[in-house]
């Protein structure tokens, strides 16, 4: 099966009558646009499943690579830094110790990086 990596405004074309282009990614979600002829049926996988189609050989589930992800912004960034500031001043309450321990499950503290260091 041949595999594509694509940015956004990229294409395929399939036997010169079919173009396949990546519009978006949302999320984890892929937006393609599909232009082929009346003729040729595109069908997605669940809707041919559902209908009593079988899955074919070459299809595979998610790549064992694939890690989900948060986008991750200087905003985000910030918001996660004041949320640990506030952390900070509501005491050592039970309550407030969770918080802070799933907090940082989810969102482990790295040190600050001294300049020209590498992580």
């Amino acid at each position: 099966m041949l595999c594509i990596s694509m940015r956004p405004g990229d294409y395929f074309t399939v036997d010169h009558s079919t173009v396949v282009q990546f519009d978006r990614l949302n999320g984890e979600r892929v937006h393609l646009m599909i232009h082929a002829p009346q003729t040729i049926p595109v069908v997605r996988g669940e809707v041919l499943e559902r209908q009593g189609g079988e899955r074919p050989a070459c299809v595979r589930g998610k790549s064992p690579r694939y890690v989900r992800q948060l986008p991750w912004n200087r905003a985000k960034k910030q918001a996660l830094a004041e949320l640990r500031q506030v952390l900070g001043r509501m005491g050592d309450s039970e309550e407030v110790q969770v918080l802070r321990e799933k907090l940082e499950r989810i969102f482990p503290s790295f040190p600050e990086r001294k300049e020209g260091e590498e992580r």
